[in-house]
């Protein structure tokens, strides 16, 4: 048994990203079109009959673009908290539309899926964790702070899709206003490189296989930066770079893999 994983797209012009097991699957969030979903599922191998929900982080664009048109063409569930849900303008079949609770698990098939909160300027934020067969996989993108639930659920998990957003300095010599630099570096905003860094250096569990930096910025950040910074402390963790223009490899985590890596721990 193993448990895949893959960044469909990754950045402000959408997020979406794919976890499951051999039988079933689920994605977190949906920001980039239906059509482009299925192109970009359909170049991985990999198939929208097999999810079976779609959990929304938040109500920003990014993050919830093509949940409606998902939805409705291959019907499958979105999972919301209320006052998210509220605070969009789709339009979701009411037996399709869900709601998870704070602090609950919800298990869809073979997955479960373990939501938590977190700081960003979004209506009741959370992240998730997904797990199946002893096996976790992590998102954590659209993070001001890395406060005890996120550092707390990183340090379970054999794979994570991490933030790493901006660069400090090039955020702060770069053309954006001082309203959005101060958004982007408030504790509601987003993880800059160093706060990514730290996070994985303090709380990674000795079991942590991948690590897929995720939403970085297209002005205030640069690809080869992050690799460098972050190759540096991979410590045997394999460092990948989410794009926000294509999908990612498929990455699996076989059970066996991952009881041998908890032995060795």
């Amino acid at each position: 048994m193993s448990l895949s994983f893959a960044s469909l797209n990754s950045g402000s012009n959408g997020n979406c990203y794919y976890i499951g097991s051999e039988r079933h699957a689920i994605l977190i969030d949906a920001g980039i079109s239906c059509r482009e979903t299925e192109r970009r599922m359909e170049r991985a191998g990999l198939s929208p009959g097999q999810v079976r929900a779609v959990f929304i982080s938040h109500e920003h664009r990014d993050h919830l673009y093509g949940a409606e048109g998902l939805s409705k063409k291959h019907h499958i569930p979105l999972y919301f908290r209320p006052a998210a849900y509220l605070n969009t303008r789709i339009s979701v079949a009411p037996e399709l539309l869900h709601f998870f609770d704070a602090g609950g698990q919800i298990s869809i098939g073979d997955l479960v899926i373990h939501p938590f909160p977190k700081l960003h300027d979004g209506i009741d934020p959370y992240s998730f964790t997904v797990s199946c067969n002893g096996i976790t996989v992590g998102v954590f993108t659209d993070i001001g702070e890395a406060c005890k639930h996120v550092s707390g659920h990183f340090s379970q998990c054999h794979a994570a899709f991490l933030e790493a957003n901006y660069d400090e300095e090039m955020l702060e010599n770069g053309r954006y206003p001082l309203h959005l630099k101060r958004r982007i570096r408030s504790r509601v905003g987003h993880l800059s490189n160093m706060q990514a860094l730290e996070l994985f250096k303090d709380h990674r569990a000795p079991f942590l296989s991948h690590l897929i930096l995720s939403h970085l910025s297209e002005q205030n950040n640069d690809p080869s930066l992050v690799n460098d910074l972050f190759q540096a402390h991979a410590n045997g963790t394999r460092i990948t770079i989410a794009s926000r223009y294509y999908e990612s490899e498929v990455f699996r985590i076989s059970s066996d893999i991952a009881e041998k890596a908890a032995e060795g721990c």
